[in-house]
């Protein structure tokens, strides 16, 4: 039969099928469908309220108050026992051994008191010999020694699961007083709970508290589902204060670490606590909820008022912070010093939330711009968070009024703002290795396009961004198996992250999932994916799409060639930078701000150390302060000065390999003392 006569429905359907064909991955990318990631924990710990004193009927009246209070049904599901529990007694087996008359019946009895509420259990050890309790105690237990988990990983992390709990937080003060290298050693009990789940079929979550003094958000993804990132938001005996709220709040901002049911982890919940205003309360669970961090209460449910509950059972709030897409609230605009604008990206279509942050002590309005987000600009309409009410419509930004040491909590609905797609298939993306296609039953020869085998590696090479700063990026990918498969991403030469990658259903259904990306400026950024041992998913494309309130700049040595450097992505104030290679990553992307600031992280800056006026002066990292000594001049000659001595940022020694220290120096106009912006 001939093309011209052929039914047109059949001609039809060729043509369609013959552009789908070419298309490959391109049409499939089209289809792909937002694929939910695990969210952050939600629930309630024993620590904040009760330190080490309590027992069984304690934890039981906490339970009973969690039921009767509602809250589980919008998520709060776990119970996690805290430090106190066990005073290190080990049976001839090396088993752990409870005192019966704290824990009538033992750990199973609790556990499954806690079970048959409807809720999940949690329990606590350290990563060292002695737990937190032996180099701290609090009123009510002795400093007993042999608290903690070395040694006895594998042993410890079957018996927690056969008495049948789901959520261990392993602490950090045994593995802090030994010197214990952090990731070798959390590596090895994660591997230790998966070992055991193998036995018993209960998986149980991992919680890393690490306190973030060794960068767990470098690591912690693929190792855990949470990670801490700071000290404690309240020390035993102290009152819940606004300050250490924010101070771990901006101490838990790693976004490029948190995605894909991997969360950056402040600390529990000080709301419900005495000290604590309603207005702060709200506060509290603004910041995290933006963030994206577990929601742990940790005040005593018995005592709760009926505004606290409302609070925590608010649905936009959880909402939010429960986002299927579990990203990170970043920072998109600080116009004056102290008033900020964080801004999450949210499941759907032009969906953000935002929390503008009045660090002041005076009432001021913040403004936010569309554009600041990654949105159109175009109308968005603007919602109250806290009462659901419709505040309004625009179509470039919005301004709230907002109350000294507050904030407002709105959710924004607009257009999402264009993108760019790669394909995995385009020639000029790289593969080594093998792809393989042993473990992708079913999956048609086109899609294994981008597979990604056992030692291989796909790398989109070229990826094109006129700004450096934080991208979201969009991943389409298959996986047909009924769990989720990992990949690792390297984002050019940044630290390398655990991706996790659920089922798509089938290997024919295309998958998104959604990860904050630092990218340089220009087209040779490249992001690659591939796995050592296991077998990641089949890549389709990805979309990157820019987030304009983070854009920034790297500072490049006109004579090395290498870009100003926070050692490790570290936060901790006294960091000293140093040069190393350029590679676009959150800590080599500074904000040059309208008031002299150079600004990494959103919330550090470019320090002359004790304001020092001589040669030699040591460059450290500090937050943000507002004094001279942390504001600069970028000169046209190239040359960035301190504002207080006059004198050059310098490399110092001439110094041009990784590692090179930077200081203040009388300015000579050398190559070392020579910066340009990309």
């Amino acid at each position: 039969m001939s093309m011209s006569s052929m039914p047109r429905r059949l001609i039809a359907l060729v043509f369609a099928f013959l552009f789908a064909f070419l298309s490959g991955a391109a049409t499939l990318a089209q289809a792909a469908t937002a694929i939910a990631v695990p969210p952050p924990p939600m629930g309630w710990a024993s620590w904040n309220s009760f330190a080490s004193t309590f027992n069984s009927q304690t934890i039981k009246a906490q339970v009973d108050a969690l039921v009767a209070s509602g809250l589980p049904s919008a998520g709060y599901v776990y119970v996690n026992i805290d430090e106190g529990w066990w005073q290190g007694q080990r049976d001839a087996n090396g088993d752990m051994v409870v005192d019966t008359v704290q824990w009538p019946g033992g750990m199973q009895a609790i556990a499954d008191y806690i079970h048959g509420k409807g809720l999940k259990a949690g329990i606590y050890t350290d990563a060292g010999r002695n737990g937190c309790g032996y180099y701290f105690p609090t009123s009510g237990q002795p400093a007993a020694p042999n608290t903690g988990i070395e040694g006895h990983e594998s042993q410890d992390a079957l018996q927690f699961q056969r008495w049948g709990f789901d959520f261990l937080k392993v602490d950090w003060c045994g593995g802090d007083v030994e010197k214990l290298d952090a990731k070798s050693t959390y590596q090895r009990i994660s591997s230790a709970i998966t070992a055991a789940t193998a036995v018993t079929g209960r998986p149980m979550v991992l919680s890393i508290c690490n306190w973030g003094i060794n960068q767990p958000w470098n690591w912690g993804a693929g190792m855990a589902p949470m990670w801490r990132t700071s000290t404690d938001v309240i020390f035993w005996g102290e009152s819940p204060t606004t300050a250490k709220m924010l101070s771990n709040f901006d101490r838990g901002l790693h976004a490029p670490g948190q995605h894909t049911g991997f969360v950056n982890d402040p600390d529990m919940l000080m709301v419900g606590m005495t000290g604590l205003s309603d207005a702060q309360n709200r506060l509290h669970l603004g910041l995290w909820a933006i963030a994206g961090a577990p929601l742990l209460m940790g005040h005593d449910l018995t005592k709760m008022t009926a505004t606290v509950k409302s609070l925590l059972g608010n649905r936009s709030m959880i909402a939010i912070d429960q986002d299927a897409r579990g990203l990170q609230g970043v920072k998109v605009a600080e116009d004056t010093a102290g008033l900020q604008v964080y801004a999450k990206v949210l499941s759907g279509t032009g969906q953000r939330a935002v929390l503008l942050l009045n660090r002041t002590g005076a009432a001021a309005d913040i403004g936010m711009r569309w554009a600041d987000m990654g949105l159109a600009t175009s109308t968005a309409t603007v919602r109250d968070v806290w009462s659901g009410a419709t505040l309004g419509s625009a179509a470039t930004g919005w301004t709230l009024r907002v109350a000294a040491g507050d904030a407002a909590f709105v959710t924004v609905s607009g257009s999402e703002g264009s993108g760019t797609t790669y394909e995995a298939e385009a020639a000029g993306n790289t593969r080594t290795g093998t792809a393989g296609t042993a473990a992708c039953t079913g999956c048609s020869a086109g899609s294994r396009v981008g597979f990604v085998g056992q030692g291989a590696t796909l790398g989109f090479n070229g990826v094109t961004t006129a700004t450096a700063g934080l991208k979201l990026l969009n991943i389409d990918y298959i996986n047909g198996d009924a769990t989720a498969r990992t990949a690792t991403l390297q984002v050019n030469g940044q630290q390398a992250t655990a991706v996790s990658f659920p089922s798509t259903g089938s290997w024919s259904s295309v998958g998104t999932v959604s990860l904050i990306v630092a990218l340089r400026q220009g087209s040779n950024n490249t992001l690659s994916f591939g796995n050592p041992t296991t077998w990641a998913p089949d890549f389709d494309a990805i979309k990157v799409q820019a987030l304009p309130g983070t854009n920034g700049t790297a500072l490049v040595g006109s004579g090395s060639g290498r870009c100003v450097d926070i050692p490790d992505n570290g936060i901790v104030d006294g960091t000293q930078p140093a040069l190393w290679d350029c590679h676009g990553g959150q800590n080599q992307t500074f904000t040059a701000t309208a008031r002299g600031e150079l600004v990494v992280y959103g919330n550090k800056c470019l320090d002359a150390n004790n304001s020092g006026t001589t040669n030699g002066t040591t460059l450290i990292l500090w937050t943000c302060n507002g004094q001279t000594n942390q504001k600069w001049n970028l000169n046209a000659d190239g040359t960035v000065t301190n504002r207080v001595s006059g004198l050059c940022l310098d490399a110092a020694s001439n110094g041009t390999v990784n590692g090179t220290k930077l200081q203040l120096w009388t300015c000579y106009g050398g190559l070392n003392q020579k910066w340009t912006q990309q």
